[in-house]
């Protein structure tokens, strides 16, 4: 019983991690470019180094390059759309964006995975889109264009793990997250040095953005996802998913906390903010309490 506990405690501190990253994307003075490049170099070398600590073979199977590919080009895109969304407006406003990934999968899946398409997820989504209305209702055009990029940012982090569900079938995740990776950092490395971003002026960092940089790709990256591996083997997917719902409310807690951003955003973001969380987490319920009754029957 204890056990269970300390994997639940764990599980919480990996998810208030993650709600940390939207944080970070204020603390650390890079353009977001220079941030994901950072994040793709360091998290890739983490990984490297666990599969040499436990001598364990690089290998995938074959003819799944290029999809591991387009996977790590969502990755990628993910990333930098995300912290664009940031850099443009608020930490709140990025990660309460990627918060509706859970619902672009409800209609996502269904095209990749052949289920049955669910009106009950699509009616879910039309209230978020009320939420997102609110929250929008008095932005300039600098927040409305870091809204959509948020959005934008929430589609791919849809896109990627159900890619990665078909992907997983015949490969480990850690395989798959690490060569995702690589083929994200080829696909930045050539983008900026195309656009003129790869050279010392976009790429110079001080001691304290080295410092969130390791944080941001060792901790909040390859570490964080190499213990949610294990803490989904011991607690089950659901909780985990379920538990991952709370992260728009720890990054938004933190952002009124360490950056003040609760003097920059009125009312109606928190009515609009308040209104998406419930959603997302009566979803999560919903899904279970039909998945119960499937047993049942």
């Amino acid at each position: 019983m204890l056990e269970k506990y300390k994997y639940h405690l764990l599980l919480h501190i990996i998810v208030f991690t993650w709600g940390f990253t939207g944080i970070l994307g204020k603390l650390i003075h890079l353009p977001a470019l220079s941030i994901v490049w950072y994040r793709l170099i360091i998290a890739s070398l983490a990984l490297l180094i666990y599969f040499f600590w436990k001598k364990k073979s690089l290998a995938i199977s074959k003819g799944e390059w290029w999809k591991i590919a387009l996977v790590g080009f969502v990755v990628m895109l993910h990333w930098i759309t995300f912290y664009y969304s940031i850099e443009l407006s608020t930490a709140s406003l990025g990660v309460l964006c990627l918060s509706t990934t859970t619902l672009h999968v409800s209609w996502i899946e269904p095209l990749v995975m052949k289920r049955p398409f669910s009106w009950l997820e699509f009616g879910l989504s039309l209230i978020v889109v009320l939420g997102i209305f609110l929250i929008a209702g008095d932005f300039d055009a600098k927040q409305t264009k870091a809204m959509y990029f948020g959005l934008l940012s929430a589609f791919c982090a849809a896109v990627f793990p159900v890619f990665n569900g078909k992907l997983a079938q015949q490969n480990e995740s850690v395989h798959l997250t690490f060569y995702e990776l690589i083929f994200g950092l080829l696909f930045l490395s050539v983008f900026m040095a195309f656009t003129g971003n790869l050279n010392e002026s976009a790429l110079f960092m001080s001691w304290s953005d080295f410092g969130w940089l390791l944080f941001l790709g060792v901790i909040c990256t390859s570490v964080a996802f190499l213990l949610n591996i294990e803490i989904i083997k011991k607690l089950g997917a659901y909780t985990v998913s379920l538990s991952i719902n709370l992260e728009p409310v720890y990054t938004i807690l933190l952002a009124v906390l360490i950056l003040a951003e609760h003097k920059l955003l009125n009312y109606k973001f928190y009515i609009g903010s308040v209104v998406i969380v419930l959603v997302i987490l009566l979803n999560a319920v919903i899904k279970q309490q039909l998945e119960k009754r499937k047993k049942l029957y």
